[in-house]
């Protein structure tokens, strides 16, 4: 008897190891030429590619897909995770800032989960909003290009601070592989 089931059947597009989510030919993340020569731009790199993968597990997808919820009762989507990410790029600016606090983006708490709704405006804007608050969170951090500076009223190190928005990229990129899995079925690194 064939058994009967909504999970969406695993698969990849990459076709030299079926584990990954492209081949290496066409993985964004690739780059040719020799790895990074010095600490900055070492953590430089592994945050530029932990924000391509967040956006290459959300690539090809309807905005009902994007704003599908995990399991109750949890908000997570892929979509929340745009958002939250945009919210967090802010608030990143707010710590190493000494004026005034940016206002955040989507209001009370899990605003930026709870208002991530299937509507192809949300997806645009969400999108836009990283790129936005990311490019902003980068060039504040140019003009500190010495990791061990202090910033902002905590004084937290530019280091701390790198260190930081990775582990904060790579915590929801392993929630978008999962959520992404669910979604379509598609894996990989």
């Amino acid at each position: 008897m064939e058994r009967v089931t909504d999970q969406p059947t695993r698969w990849s597009r990459a076709t030299v190891y079926p584990d990954m989510w492209a081949d290496p030919d066409d993985d964004p993340r690739n780059r040719d030429g020799a790895s990074p020569g010095g600490e900055l731009d070492t953590l430089r790199d592994f945050l530029t590619d932990y924000r391509t993968t967040l956006r290459m597990k959300c690539e090809g997808l309807a905005a009902e897909q994007m704003a599908r919820r995990s399991v109750p009762p949890s908000t997570m989507s892929l979509l929340g995770l745009l958002r939250h990410l945009a919210e967090v790029e802010r608030d990143w600016q707010n710590w190493i800032s000494d004026g005034d606090p940016l206002p955040k983006l989507y209001g009370k708490r899990d605003a930026d989960f709870d208002g991530a709704v299937a509507d192809q405006a949300v997806v645009d804007a969400a999108y836009s909003a990283l790129a936005r608050e990311q490019a902003a969170t980068d060039a504040a951090l140019a003009e500190h290009p010495e990791l061990s500076e202090r910033l902002g009223e905590d004084r937290i190190a530019v280091r701390e601070l790198m260190v930081h928005m990775i582990e904060e990229y790579a915590r929801h990129c392993g929630h978008a592989d999962l959520l992404r899995e669910c979604i379509d079925g598609r894996v990989g690194q």
